[in-house]
């Protein structure tokens, strides 16, 4: 059935997911501060020149937005578009924000009778573009199960986390950590490999093949083993605002986070190096090359 659509962030996560919104013929109109963006998009949809005009009699509103502010501000800023939402309008956040953020945005939804979701994705942007995200959900149950047929639109999974608008995004910041951590792991081991005379591709090929035969082994073990990051598929940039985030929750939480702080600061030397723009795997894998002088 089609549905009434608002999308708003087309970076390189929001195209794919747009798109297959589109695909799937619901009326669609989007928005994105640089309107260039929206020239990659195919098919039949509507370009907005603002969030709220964006929003005008839309049942749902996606957002994909790079972090905190850039959320705060398409929602509550100068032609924001909270305030032009129709009532029982859902908002579904695909962000990786704080908790905290979305537990604010959530009672500002509530004071205007519609309702705010929380739905951080994994998956980089070909699994988006092949609808392969797994989604994570948390918020009210009504609005949820309106939702989730469109998520199911977006993704090859969809996993609930309960009525708590928080949950999903706790849930988004730690497993964006486990992905830093194993991106260490990997490329330690195969720098250790290489050192000792082994070829890197090859041990990664054996273990991604074996004991480590998981799609995060697999995907950015042959990016660490082949040394070859583009397309860009995650700026450093955001990678460390999420490590950033995840480090303030262990802090909040008086949770001791040593391999956290690692990975923290294999990215803040990376943005410090000027390097923000380069695939957060890149700047994991190349700090620990460079340590080992190769």
């Amino acid at each position: 059935m089609t549905k009434k659509i608002a999308f708003l962030g087309l970076g390189n996560m929001g195209i794919p997911i747009a798109q297959n919104l589109i695909n799937a013929r619901h009326e669609v109109s989007v928005y994105n501060r640089s309107a260039v963006k929206a020239q990659q998009l195919t098919g039949n949809f509507q370009l907005a020149s603002s969030p709220a005009e964006a929003v005008a009699d839309k049942d749902f509103i996606f957002t994909m937005l790079a972090d905190d502010d850039s959320l705060n501000q398409v929602c509550k800023g100068e032609n924001g578009f909270i305030l032009a939402l129709k009532k029982g309008a859902i908002h579904i956040s695909m962000s990786t924000i704080a908790p905290e953020t979305a537990a604010n945005l959530n009672e500002m939804h509530q004071k205007n009778g519609s309702f705010y979701l929380s739905s951080p994705v994994f998956g980089r942007p070909t699994a988006a573009a092949e609808a392969k995200l797994f989604i994570c959900l948390s918020g009210q149950e009504q609005a949820k199960q309106l939702a989730k047929p469109l998520l199911e639109q977006v993704g090859q999974a969809v996993y609930d986390f309960g009525e708590d608008v928080k949950a999903a995004n706790v849930l988004k910041l730690t497993g964006n950590f486990m992905i830093m951590a194993s991106m260490e792991t990997m490329a330690e081991a195969f720098t250790l490999a290489e050192k000792n005379g082994l070829d890197r591709k090859q041990v990664a090929d054996f273990f991604g093949n074996t004991v480590f035969n998981a799609p995060i082994y697999k995907n950015y073990g042959t990016l660490i083993a082949n040394n070859n990051y583009q397309p860009v598929g995650f700026k450093s940039t955001l990678g460390f605002k999420d490590a950033r985030l995840a480090s303030k929750m262990a802090l909040d939480a008086e949770m001791p986070a040593p391999l956290l702080n690692l990975v923290y600061n294999r990215l803040l030397g990376a943005i410090a190096q000027g390097k923000g723009e380069q695939d957060w795997a890149e700047s994991i894998a190349k700090g620990v090359s460079n340590d080992a002088g190769i």
